[in-house]
């Protein structure tokens, strides 16, 4: 009896409205590793890069931040991880 409740129950899909690329509607074509107020709103708080899926960004642009992202970290103007120390 409980299988045939489980299949009668059907999955309710939300359509959620449609992210927008930021780069797109700001009519941004390159973007600056410098710019790290930028930058960090496509980073996670633990620094990890946000999928296009989550952030709305075109894969244009996807790719483009993603480069300059770790550009950034390499020149030092943003961090690879959280700076953790472990209790002794």
């Amino acid at each position: 009896m409980e299988n045939n409740d489980k299949n009668k129950r059907k999955k309710v899909f939300k359509f959620s409205k449609k992210k927008v690329c930021y780069f797109c509607i700001n009519n941004i074509d390159e973007i600056d590793y410098k710019n790290t107020d930028v930058l960090s709103r496509f980073i996670t708080e633990r620094y990890k890069i946000v999928s296009r899926k989550a952030s709305g960004v075109c894969a244009k642009h996807q790719r483009k931040l993603s480069t300059s992202i770790k550009r950034a970290r390499i020149m030092a103007l943003l961090p690879f991880t959280i700076n953790t120390k472990l209790k002794s």
